[in-house]
């Protein structure tokens, strides 16, 4: 779909001139605005106000030196980001990324798509997003800990449970929340719901570690169902092995799918027989070991392990959830899911499909789950978590999960009718952009230019 709107070629075209080094987020903005056309047609106020032209635009961007001491004595340096991008609804709201790749570009795609994400749980949360090129992957535990020490202690400046509430990313689990909420209180002298994600001990919520793999079944039992699909008997291909391919993997089984893939960075898993996830659990959420160890630990004989992650969409199936990192599925991957019959795609990783590889998705007629609707479990269960600090209660699991559910299945019915309304029935990527945006742009017309 390209823009044909004169103005939205306009506010795109500032937008590459302004982040003309930044791929990821310039896809992003694109995307958005490809879908938004019949909106900014329908909606001349939301033109004049400027409204378009500001929501491309971070409120704020927060660039930082990280400096550490490796166990070896030596003085280390990484840089950190926090993009606050739009508060029109809420707090600032978003997770921390740790990993090589993570640069300025990264984190305002991440944290632009987190802008209409939020908006669809209907919670009271605005869109950011931050992290740093640390890389916690063989760091000891004093390493990573002096790391999120010193992370924190220039974020700290930043954030607040009303003003920027951060949560876990890629790199980002348990660990690494303790260190920096255990340096945020010391720093600040107070003990508020300032990250989400945090262990149940200290104010945590039941639910929050299964919330985005659980969400992301959820939305796409929905998007299935309401087409006369279901996961019952369905062979479903799953990359990633982080906790979202582990739950995603969880609740898809539960709803009577096989899931025959999981991988890491390094190479993939194909188990015709269905994956075995205690083994994955053992390995990656116990052992932090890599995902090639398991045909050696499992006792499903026809398990394979393919290095490269690439060929895990050339296995045969009938669902698929990219659930490992943005763009991640091309064009080609789409023709070979498309080609073995993959009649679903919905994403639990951010951005895992480039432009190339959505267009093959609807020339093939395959149901497609965007990210910021089919992934938004995690953040409405960290809206929950933020919830029961401020009351200071806890929640069970099943109270937990029976919110999350319901979520899920609301967002979804906001996609569709959003699409149809439209004239894009099907579409739930535009449904999903133009629900968010639409209850974004409402409050920013509210507020005045700001």
């Amino acid at each position: 779909m390209a823009i044909t709107n004169e103005y939205l070629k306009g506010v795109l075209a500032d937008v590459e001139k302004r982040n003309a080094n930044e791929p990821e987020f310039i896809q992003a903005v694109t995307e958005v605005l490809e879908t938004l056309q019949p909106v900014a047609e329908a909606r001349p106020d939301l033109v004049e106000a400027g409204v378009f032209d500001r929501i491309v635009e971070p409120e704020r961007q927060i660039i930082f030196r990280v400096p550490w001491v490796d166990d070896n004595g030596k003085v280390q340096v990484n840089r950190g980001f926090r993009v606050q991008f739009n508060s029109a609804i809420g707090p600032y709201k978003g997770g921390l990324r740790l990993h090589p790749s993570v640069y300025i570009g990264i984190i305002k795609f991440l944290g632009f798509e987190q802008i209409f994400k939020n908006s669809l749980t209907t919670l009271p949360m605005g869109g950011g997003k931050g992290g740093s090129d640390f890389d916690p992957k063989g760091k000891s535990d004093g390493e990573v800990m002096r790391f999120c020490q010193s992370f924190m202690t220039e974020l700290s400046k930043h954030i607040g449970a009303d003003t920027d509430v951060p949560a876990g990313d890629i790199g980002t689990g348990a660990r690494e929340i303790g260190f920096m909420f255990g340096q945020y209180k010391r720093l600040r002298n107070e003990f508020t719901g300032v990250l989400t994600g945090k262990g149940l001990t200290y104010g945590g919520s039941l639910a929050r570690t299964q919330a985005t793999g659980y969400g992301l079944c959820y939305f796409t039992d929905e998007m299935l169902k309401a087409n006369g699909k279901s996961f019952n008997g369905a062979t479903v291909a799953i990359s990633g092995s982080g906790n979202v391919a582990i739950y995603a993997t969880e609740k898809a089984t539960e709803l009577g799918a096989k899931v025959v893939t999981v991988s890491d960075s390094n190479g993939y898993i194909y188990d015709p027989d269905g994956i075995d996830l205690d083994v994955v659990k053992q390995i990656k959420e116990v052992e932090r070991g890599r995902i090639k160890e398991y045909v050696e630990r499992t006792s499903h004989a026809n398990a394979t392990y393919t290095e490269g992650c690439k060929g895990v969409w050339t296995v045969k199936c009938d669902i698929a959830l990219p659930c490992a990192t943005q763009n991640e599925i091309d064009g080609e991957s789409a023709k070979a899911l498309a080609a073995n019959g993959c009649y679903c795609v919905s994403e639990g990783a951010n951005m895992p499909s480039t432009p190339d590889a959505i267009e093959v998705y609807f020339a093939n007629n395959m149901l497609y789950g965007p990210a910021k609707a089919a992934n938004a479990g995690g953040v409405a269960t960290s809206g929950l978590e933020m919830s029961q600090n401020s009351e200071r209660l806890s929640w069970t699991f099943e109270e937990v999960d029976g919110k999350l559910k319901g979520i899920m299945q609301n967002i979804f019915a906001s996609c569709d009718s959003a699409a149809k309304e439209f004239g894009m029935e099907g579409n739930y990527m535009a449904g999903a952009n133009i629900a968010g945006f639409l209850k974004v742009a409402e409050a920013m017309k509210a507020q005045g230019v700001c």
